[in-house]
């Protein structure tokens, strides 16, 4: 991968003058000028995923020299040494081969002269094997009965993943009751233990080092739980099962060898779903559809890999959201998923984005003139049009917005309830693209042949200056294929743009810090009589908590 500041190239450059030209234009006339506005800004992939960006605050002109950016920097070649297992994650010295966790064409993928597809594939099988027993009922309890819950205990990208996909997939859902504990707020595992019967329970503990405070303190609440009902810890065998790769610090836990789920430095945490780290996901919606989900990745992966710029989805997406965080200062983009059971999705992706490319140095190690990851945010559908959207709609702020939908519904007894939904995806980005000036439109809804004095005073309340900017991502169905494709849709949005922002997208080290601090501070609280000397305020809240404990 080159390290070449954006800022640096002519083509940012070119975009500076361009923006100035363009920045005030409405999306109004740029649709009135061309009948034909929504095919040259649209894409259909696989005839499965519609995505329409037509309505943003571009042009054919813009769209050209933002791809001359992408060039600039050679995006193609960093494309290239992601796949080509290249250690493209420097600070680390490790590969980004998520990539491979999907390959289900079984192309040879080297990293260290070693093709990992074959430990890839044993995993899978391994994955296949151990939830066909869990879910026929042929795995059973310490007590002789079969598993009817499964507990997944992990934090981060060992429970963002898994729980979002797990909960958009409902649908798809098998009879197991599926919980996920990730706070290490004592009321997070207390509320799903008081929901679960130890004699049925599996456990699984994810975490990548075996040494992430919140995951073990969990673990250990669990396995502690367990041992007061059965008076023994020979139950680990029947109701614990790990997914790391410190094999040592599992079974110094307590867990045999043959329950631990092992993958590989080179995934990254939050890119582990497609991993063992989905465990959780094949235990809730069966190997079958855990398969189709990676098929959906890795046809994303291919158009990713193989399509032109020009019609790149991922690509398109990456350079119009540069366009707004760099040009217009917008510095936040809203995930609206107009699906409840989608709803974990912002969060999903507040982590994959903000995790990634939330970094203030470049790749040759000097601080960055430029805005890098912006915030993610949102909420589902209607639920959010009545809690933030006035603030798009009529806010101060520039807010451009993901919409996310389906033609089909997983529900198939309220269609009714669909159709309504669908019209609200529809009419929030045409409010938000072309606002409302017409004081009559309101009035003639209500029959009312001309304005009143009341309708006039409210007149420049109820303008809508429009001009918002959204892309629309209209899916066939919310199914593991479709969900696959659109995950890994965003996953190459986000290292598209990282390697634009010359950072690297795939450590970090900003979550270290707290957690060094966290446990000098803990020694502090659990010693009363240790007085350490902070900060005044850390000391005054110390001494506060000091004062009631």
């Amino acid at each position: 991968m080159k390290n070449i500041n954006p800022v640096d190239t002519n083509s940012w450059k070119s975009l500076k003058e361009h923006f100035y030209k363009i920045k005030d234009l409405h999306m109004k006339d740029l649709f009135f000028q061309d009948k034909d506005r929504f095919h040259k800004f649209s894409i259909n992939f696989n005839n499965q995923i519609l995505v329409d960006f037509s309505k943003n605050r571009i042009t054919s002109d813009t769209i050209l020299k933002l791809l001359m950016l992408a060039k600039e920097v050679d995006l193609s070649g960093a494309i290239h040494s992601m796949f080509n297992g290249e250690k493209i994650n420097r600070t680390e010295n490790r590969a980004v081969l998520h990539v491979a966790l999907r390959n289900l064409s079984n192309t040879s993928i080297t990293y260290d002269n070693k093709n990992v597809m074959i430990d890839v594939n044993n995993m899978l099988e391994k994955m296949k094997l151990f939830s066909k027993l869990i879910i026929n009922g042929t795995w059973k309890g310490y007590t002789g009965k079969s598993i009817t819950d499964i507990v997944n205990i992990g934090i981060g990208g060992s429970d963002l993943g898994p729980s979002m996909i797990v909960q958009a997939l409902d649908a798809y859902r098998n009879h197991l009751k599926m919980h996920f504990v990730s706070n290490m707020d004592g009321s997070h595992i207390s509320n799903v233990l008081k929901k679960i019967n130890p004699e049925t329970t599996l456990f699984l503990v994810v975490s990548k080092t075996f040494t992430t405070e919140e995951t073990l303190i969990n673990a250990n609440t669990a396995k502690i739980w367990m041992n007061e009902y059965f008076h023994t810890n020979d139950f680990l065998d029947n109701h614990f099962i790990a997914i790391s790769m410190n094999v040592k610090n599992v079974i110094d836990f307590g867990i045999k060898l043959d329950n631990i789920f092992t993958f590989w430095d080179w995934v990254g945490g939050r890119y582990s779903l497609w991993s063992s780290v989905g465990f959780s996901i094949v235990l809730s919606i069966g190997f079958s559809n855990f398969l189709l989900l990676l098929h959906g990745a890795h046809a994303m992966d291919q158009h990713y890999l193989n399509t032109d710029f020009s019609k790149n989805i991922p690509v398109l997406l990456a350079l119009i959201g540069i366009w707004y965080n760099n040009f217009f200062l917008s510095e936040t983009e809203a995930i609206l998923p107009y699906d409840q059971n989608m709803r974990r999705f912002p969060a999903f992706l507040q982590q994959t984005n903000m995790e990634s490319n939330g970094k203030n140095v470049d790749r040759n190690g000097c601080f960055v003139r430029w805005q890098t990851g912006p915030i993610i945010w949102g909420e589902s559908g209607t639920n959010g049009q009545h809690a933030f959207y006035q603030l798009l709609h009529q806010g101060t702020k520039l807010v451009p917005c993901d919409f996310i939908a389906s033609v089909c519904p997983n529900n198939h007894v309220l269609v009714n309830h669909h159709v309504q939904l669908l019209s609200h995806f529809f009419s929030q980005t045409q409010a938000l693209a072309f606002g409302q000036f017409e004081i009559n439109t309101e009035n003639k809804c209500n029959n009312i042949s001309s304005p009143t004095k009341d309708s006039l005073y409210a007149f420049p309340y109820k303008a809508f200056e429009g001009n918002k900017p959204s892309n629309s991502i209209f899916l066939y169905q919310i199914n593991p294929y479709n969900l696959g494709a659109l995950i890994a849709l965003y996953e190459h949005k986000v290292f598209t743009q990282g390697v634009i922002f010359n950072i690297f997208s795939f450590d970090q080290w900003g979550v270290e810090l707290g957690k060094k601090l966290a446990k000098t501070i803990s020694c502090s609280l659990i010693n009363k009589s240790q007085e350490i000397q902070y900060d005044s305020s850390t000391n005054g809240l110390i001494n506060f908590y000091k004062s009631f404990s």
